[in-house]
């Protein structure tokens, strides 16, 4: 179970750090910025979840406990901001999110008692693989998002028919 736990949470870690430059690169904020943010969202809230089940595998509250609460709260912050039309505080809470999960992984790649450096010297060939494979969900889901969502919203016009009521 600790092993799925890690793996969820390495792969929504890996997505929440490679769909932050296309929503920063992109220069139009519109239904597609959207979509990938939502995604994101998402993404984020798994990892923080997930890693508060990894840490508790340690049997006490670290620092990356506090991290992953007060990312959640970040990225909860960005969310209400945005829906309230605050763009500056969603920005700034969602991009302090995106570089503190960058940090974080960061940290996980560089310290060799952690499961990634690990995995790069017990089995290159599957740590390459995830890496692959994640790098084609993520590529795919974004090309999807370009291509098949509308820009912005298609507005319903309401049908009007004519009614004769000089009868």
């Amino acid at each position: 179970m600790a092993t799925l736990i890690v793996v969820v949470h390495a792969m929504a870690a890996s997505g929440v750090i490679l769909l932050a430059p296309v929503q920063l690169i992109r220069r139009s904020k519109d239904n597609k910025h959207k979509a990938i943010g939502r995604s994101w969202v998402v993404l984020m809230y798994l990892v923080c979840v997930s890693g508060m089940f990894i840490y508790s595998l340690t049997g006490s509250f670290t620092m990356f406990h506090a991290l992953a609460i007060f990312t959640f709260f970040t990225t909860t912050l960005g969310v209400i901001a945005i829906r309230r039309g605050i763009i500056r505080l969603h920005v700034g809470m969602m991009v302090g999110s995106w570089l503190g999960a960058l940090t974080a992984g960061v940290f996980a790649v560089l310290i060799p008692s952690r499961d990634i450096p690990k995995l790069a010297v017990q089995d290159p060939t599957l740590l390459w693989s995830l890496i692959a494979v994640i790098l084609a969900c993520v590529t795919a889901w974004v090309i999807y998002v370009l291509i098949a969502v509308p820009a912005t919203r298609v507005k319903r016009q309401r049908s009007t028919v004519a009614v004769d009521t000089s009868n």
